[in-house]
């Protein structure tokens, strides 16, 4: 049985078992592919068949577009890793808890070592204190939202220790501020632009396209409210809008608040896979897929480098996914994975939040990629 097939049947099982409503799966080797396909619904209550060329809200597949964009300017000598951010943002200056201003740098902002967090207790402090995250709705420019971060600790010292965080938007104020211009204006210029990525923005490029948004259900995906509210059973919440990204208000989410296609995300991870030209020197690149966080523990059986996560031990990670492998995801039923070793690039949408992203689905088709059961 080959890759294909293996892919096309777990493919099949999941949208007949409405593990997930609609996806577009690419699988690649040596930039060949091995399968394209587009399956089930972008809108189910309209009968509206998910196609290859369907527009997703990213989530944090906008991580990666916006550090490529970051590490294309500091190749271009615009900045620099070590660069303190309150050089470009001086609105921005949180203090670690001993009341210290923490000297936080543009590295710290890529690898998610600067102690910046996700949590989502921030967004349910005072309306003139609550800090949005990036998925939800908002007026607020992103000064206005994360300066608030100010009168907040940090969760540790920046080079500390890793935390999952939305660094990312703050890394995106930076990339905006140097580039004298909106951070959508610079990622088009260094990245979407050059790689002919034509949909992957910070705006919907052509509403029709766009998948409609379901969250996970008892029964089967629901067409997803807005808001909507995920994770609160699990201990955690997390405040979804899918009008967010026709609020011209809220601000360019630089973790968070793009959309694209699959098509799009792939043309990066490509480039990336074979050294980074046009765009990347290939040793920047090189160190993008390598680890960027030393010793500290990132996710179990992982390290961090400046895209994405490096397997480094697959049981703890809980994923068939080689050691040298590098992977990611978006929240809303999004994920992707390289695999260097093997030429391979993988990238999943779905319109199914969380499954997509972090329910059994992404595992499914990573085994049966490599023909694991």
């Amino acid at each position: 049985m080959t890759v294909a097939d293996r892919v096309n049947r777990m493919i099949d099982q999941a949208v007949e078992q409405e593990r997930i409503t609609g996806a577009v799966v690419l699988v690649y080797r040596n930039g060949e592919p091995l399968l394209r396909r587009a399956a089930g619904f972008s809108d189910r209550e309209a009968g509206i068949p998910m196609q290859i060329d369907s527009i997703f809200r990213y989530s944090s597949i906008t991580k990666p577009i916006v550090a490529a964009t970051a590490l294309a300017m500091i190749d271009a000598d615009l900045f620099e890793l070590d660069d303190r951010v309150s050089q470009y943002l001086p609105w921005f200056r949180p203090k670690t808890a001993e009341g210290i201003e923490a000297p936080i740098a543009i590295r710290h902002l890529l690898t998610h070592t600067s102690g910046l967090v996700y949590d989502q207790r921030l967004e349910l402090l005072p309306d003139n204190r609550a800090i949005t995250l990036g998925i939800a709705d908002t007026d607020l420019g992103l000064e206005e939202n994360f300066a608030r971060h100010n009168d907040i600790p940090l969760a540790f010292a920046p080079g500390e220790r890793w935390a999952y965080s939305f660094a990312t938007d703050i890394l995106g104020g930076v990339v905006a501020a140097v580039h004298g211009d909106t951070l959508e204006a610079a990622v088009v210029h260094y990245v979407a632009g050059p790689l002919g990525m034509e949909d992957a923005r910070f705006h919907v490029t052509d509403p029709e396209r766009l998948t409609v948004a379901y969250g996970d259900g008892a029964a089967r995906p629901v067409r997803m409210p807005d808001p909507w509210v995920a994770g609160e059973d699990a201990g955690w919440r997390a405040v979804f809008s899918p009008s967010r990204i026709f609020n011209p208000k809220a601000f360019q989410s630089g973790g968070a608040g793009m959309a694209g296609t699959a098509d799009d995300l792939l043309k990066l991870l490509e480039t990336l896979r074979t050294g980074g030209d046009p765009i990347l020197k290939s040793e920047t690149v090189r160190a993008g897929l390598s680890n960027q966080i030393g010793d500290i523990e990132g996710e179990p059986g992982a390290r961090f480098g400046f895209f994405g996560a490096i397997i480094t031990d697959s049981r703890p990670a809980g994923t068939v996914l080689p050691p040298g492998a590098v992977q990611w995801g978006g929240v809303y039923g999004n994920s992707w994975f390289m695999d260097p070793a093997e030429g391979l690039t993988v990238v999943s949408m779905t319109n199914t939040a969380l499954e997509g992203c972090m329910g059994f689905y992404p595992e499914m088709l990573r085994r049966a990629v490599y023909g694991h059961r």
